[in-house]
């Protein structure tokens, strides 16, 4: 299936891992900062530092490409 936008040809494009993993990271560490109720640089700093952070900056792994949702559960799993 192609998809069109203004007439340009928007489906064949694929995104970046780095633009799939900024869109997810974001709600992500929104749910972390919720659940430890710490700030977005706290946050930031235990995703990082985990197994799981670890995994998510590894384009091998394909966990950038999983819903922020899952990627929190397995984090806060994991502690």
């Amino acid at each position: 299936m192609i998809l069109y936008h203004g007439g340009t040809d928007i489906g064949s494009r694929k995104m970046s891992h780095g633009t799939i993993r900024a869109a997810t990271l974001k709600k992500t560490i929104q749910i972390i900062m919720e659940h430890f109720n710490c700030t977005e640089n706290e946050a930031l700093k235990k995703f990082y530092e985990s197994h799981i952070g670890a995994c998510y900056a590894d384009d091998s792994t394909g966990l950038y490409g999983q819903s922020a949702f899952y990627i929190a559960s397995l984090f806060l799993n994991e502690r």
